[in-house]
């Protein structure tokens, strides 16, 4: 069973760990390199220095997104967001499947896949998706015909842990158990790498959570979504 410590800071454990190779860094100032993700991370307890280190890897202005470290900017770090929301880590085995619309044929997707998944993410806002984000790890979808109506996949990788994001189910395309049925094929290709699944949601999002918890997913923590700014 992996240290589920890692999940206290797993953009940082990414970082230092199997996303190294995505990773741009600055003293003790962590950042994914532009187009994967925005996420930044900082010591737990960081000092003046370590909040310049990070407004020197991200220059003038740039966009600090914190996801849910506790650590707070220092005040002239204008804030962008705050979202609050919790962490669930999933089982380390797969449970009894539910119904979860298994006729469906999933499909791996690849980068020959990245627009119409960019389109899909900003019709149905299942958080940050970028570009480069389908280097982070292993996407999957469904399609209608040739569009792709579904999708989820592999974000942040603290050791021994692979978190699902990007979940998401076109409108015209909802009520099929695409979201389960591509969940559930993440989850069992994570706990045979001998890993564990996890998740963020936010707290307005029950229908989610509701989903989560039915394939055996558990709260671990409440979280803060949030970012900044670096001052001019």
């Amino acid at each position: 069973m992996p240290d589920t410590a890692a999940l206290d800071d797993p953009v940082g454990a990414s970082l230092r760990g199997p996303h190294a190779h995505l990773a741009r860094r600055h003293g003790n100032a962590l950042a994914y390199v532009p187009d994967v993700a925005t996420f930044v991370a900082v010591p737990a307890s960081p000092g003046p220095g370590d909040w310049d280190d990070l407004a020197w890897l991200l220059g003038p202005a740039g966009f600090a997104d914190l996801f849910s470290s506790p650590a707070e900017p220092p005040p002239d770090w204008p804030p962008v967001f705050s979202l609050t929301g919790v962490q669930m880590v999933g089982p380390s085995r797969m449970p009894s499947r539910p119904d979860t619309g298994s006729g469906v044929d999933v499909v791996e997707l690849g980068p020959a896949d990245v627009p119409t998944m960019l389109a899909l993410a900003r019709r149905t806002s299942p958080g940050p998706f970028w570009p480069r984000t389908i280097e982070m790890g292993r996407y999957v979808g469904v399609r209608d015909g040739t569009t792709l109506v579904a999708m989820a996949g592999e974000r942040q990788h603290p050791p021994g842990f692979t978190e699902i994001s990007a979940v998401c189910t076109a409108p015209e395309a909802r009520g099929h158990g695409y979201a389960a049925r591509l969940v559930t094929e993440l989850m069992a290709g994570i706990v045979a790498r001998d890993e564990r699944p996890f998740l963020h949601v936010a707290s307005h999002n029950t229908d989610a959570r509701g989903l989560y918890e039915r394939l055996g997913f558990t709260v671990r923590r409440d979280v803060v979504f949030h970012g900044s700014r670096v001052p001019d």
